[in-house]
């Protein structure tokens, strides 16, 4: 379980020079759209129906039904050449 949250922290730390430069609002949306991407997939993995808002009305998808997609954008900064 250390090493997990120790691969989990490096990764992290990554993560955040990556995205140093990018505004914290973009950097939240793409955080939350990351988390419901994850959270629609282990509905499908453990076979729980999610439920959505379809049409003016709340549907029930079934986890047969469900796909799962990544998020589509990754924001980054360019990384610039040093003189």
């Amino acid at each position: 379980m250390k090493d997990k949250n120790r691969l989990l922290e490096n990764d992290m730390k990554e993560k955040n020079v990556e995205l140093s430069g990018v505004p914290l609002a973009i950097r939240a949306e793409e955080a939350l759209k990351e988390a419901v991407a994850e959270a629609i997939a282990d509905h499908k993995r453990t076979g729980d129906p999610i439920v959505i808002w379809k049409d003016g009305k709340v549907v029930r998808v079934p986890a047969d039904q469900i796909v799962v997609k990544e998020p589509e954008v990754k924001y980054t900064t360019l990384k610039t050449k040093s003189k």
